[in-house]
């Protein structure tokens, strides 16, 4: 555990006691979507408004006397320095840390090519273009006849089956086609079978109606007209060679996959997956059975790293250095991943590291401590030009605020992913703001016959609680002060489907503060 956060969330409830932290409408956005990153990931559209933060540069009025001391203007952020502490240091406003993490890279690792199976899960290095016409011929979207002309039709063959079998299956899809179909002839084609030259249409099988007729042939009869192209799928419907499919800096998901095989690809140009090394900390922690003698179980170490994985990097199972300060120094000088994520430290207690490991390796802290609950003792530094360290808080909760404020756009940056666009929707009930810091609350999607769409705050969002995170949809991103029912607030949406979770309650069960479990009745 890190210490300072239980002292802070008391000293927090004594101000809401006292009535300086009063809920209510908030009467303006307090925290400002995060802008476009700098460097590479500049080819993203910019969704900063104009005169937004940078990295360098608190929200709210500068003049020039703090530009040219290097002062701190009213409720922003010292600039990056060295891994010390001044006796002065406040926290960086949780926008303005996000757009530090976001920026902190200057360019991503260099594109290299993959083969499909293992570009999953990476970016698009260059726009995929199509390589050949899809479909790249003329193909029937039914199974059926190919006719040529108005009917009635000779035919020439029999739909095929389901078995597969009959005396003339007719064109089957992979089979190529060489004889053109005569005007007023019909013949049995399947599913994505190649349309013969001179076919104008094609006749579905439960549409059409083949009698015998006395001299042993077969003629094909439809209900109705059959107009020209009817279940063709003509050549490059889809796209033509050389259209532009996806931009680069789009996520390879298996749907990419098959687009980009069904376009000619074998392999990709990509970038390559961030290595990400997680380092758990603290002598307390128990890696299997049951909390005894003073001592709980990790719950980071098995959460973190399939967490890091869902976020596009490189993650292999945590090592757990306990709170061995040469140790830490030691993993921090040999590792050779492009982001360290530590747990717990982060503070000013007796046996936190964190601060001082990074002091002896010469490190710059780029983010020191954030105005956000939970999860303020969290910290961004940059060990050398191209590694970085963030370091969460050993809390559960507060460590998932960490990783969203400050890993998720970091690892985005490095794998030159675009950030999506700051999403808002409704809160289904009000929650009690911070006096002067962002709150991230755990919610749930809920439909709502009135708002629609809506996020249900859920229970159990204490610093040390996952209860509520574990049926969540997202974090709302609640401005100082709170926010009524009804206001609209930024969500940071979890990187797995929502709803996943068994435990997630229904979408449209009524939202009631009083339930058992997570808010919702």
């Amino acid at each position: 555990m890190t210490g300072g956060e239980y002292g802070d969330e008391f000293a927090d409830a004594l101000a809401l006691v006292n009535g300086t932290a009063p809920a209510g409408r908030h009467s303006g956005p307090a925290d400002r979507p995060h802008g476009a990153p700098g460097g590479a990931a500049a080819r993203c559209s910019d969704t900063s408004p104009a005169g937004g933060s940078g990295p360098d540069r608190p929200a709210g009025p500068r003049n020039g006397d703090d530009t040219a001391q290097g002062a701190t203007a009213p409720g922003g952020t010292p600039p990056p320095g060295p891994a010390t502490r001044s006796s002065g240091h406040r926290a960086t406003p949780w926008s303005v840390a996000r757009q530090r993490a976001e920026r902190a890279v200057h360019e991503p690792p260099g594109p290299g090519t993959a083969g499909l199976v293992d570009a999953l899960g990476r970016t698009l290095a260059a726009p995929l273009t199509a390589l050949t016409d899809l479909p790249p011929f003329d193909t029937s979207a039914m199974d059926g006849w190919a006719v040529a002309g108005p009917g009635p039709w000779r035919v020439e063959g029999t739909p095929a089956d389901d078995a597969g079998t009959g005396p003339d299956l007719g064109i089957l899809a992979g089979h190529a086609t060489t004889a053109a179909l005569p005007d007023g002839h019909a013949l049995a084609i399947a599913t994505g079978a190649r349309i013969p030259a001179g076919a104008t249409a094609v006749l579905r099988s439960e549409h059409g109606e083949v009698l015998e007729l006395p001299d042993g042939r077969a003629r094909l009869y439809a209900p109705r007209p059959v107009p020209p192209g009817q279940d063709i799928r003509p050549r490059g419907q889809e796209c033509r060679t050389g259209d532009h499919l996806l931009p680069a800096g789009t996520p390879v998901t298996p749907a990419v996959l098959g687009l980009a095989a069904a376009a000619g690809y074998d392999e990709l140009s990509v970038h390559p997956r961030p290595r990400v090394e997680v380092l758990v900390l603290g002598d307390e922690l128990l890696r299997s059975g049951l909390p005894e003698d003073g001592r709980i179980r990790d719950a980071l170490g098995p959460m973190l790293v399939p967490w890091l994985r869902a976020l596009g990097a490189d993650a292999p199972a945590p090592r757990h250095l306990g709170d061995d300060a040469d140790a830490l120094h030691d993993a921090l000088a040999g590792s050779t991943a492009d982001l360290i994520v530590t747990t717990g430290g982060t503070a000013s207690g007796p046996v936190d590291h964190v601060h001082p490991a990074l002091q002896r390796l010469g490190a710059e802290l780029l983010v020191d401590g954030v105005a956000v609950r939970p999860g303020h003792p969290m910290l961004l530094a940059r060990l050398a030009p191209r590694r970085y360290l963030v370091g969460l808080p050993g809390n559960p909760l507060a460590a998932v605020s960490g990783l969203l404020t400050l890993a998720e756009p970091l690892l985005r940056t490095l794998a030159a992913r675009c950030p999506a666009a700051p999403y808002r929707v409704p809160l289904a009930a009000a929650v009690q703001g911070h006096p002067r810091d962002t709150r991230l609350v755990p919610v749930a999607y809920h439909d709502d016959d009135r708002y629609g769409l809506m996020a249900a705050p859920l229970r159990f969002h204490g610093p040390a609680m996952l209860r509520g995170i574990a049926a969540a949809d997202a974090m709302a991103v609640v401005p100082p002060r709170g926010a009524e029912r009804g206001t609209e607030v930024e969500l940071l949406e979890l990187p797995w489907p929502a709803g996943w979770s068994a435990g997630r309650p229904s979408p449209g069960a009524p939202y009631d503060p009083a339930a058992p479990c997570g808010g919702i009745a």
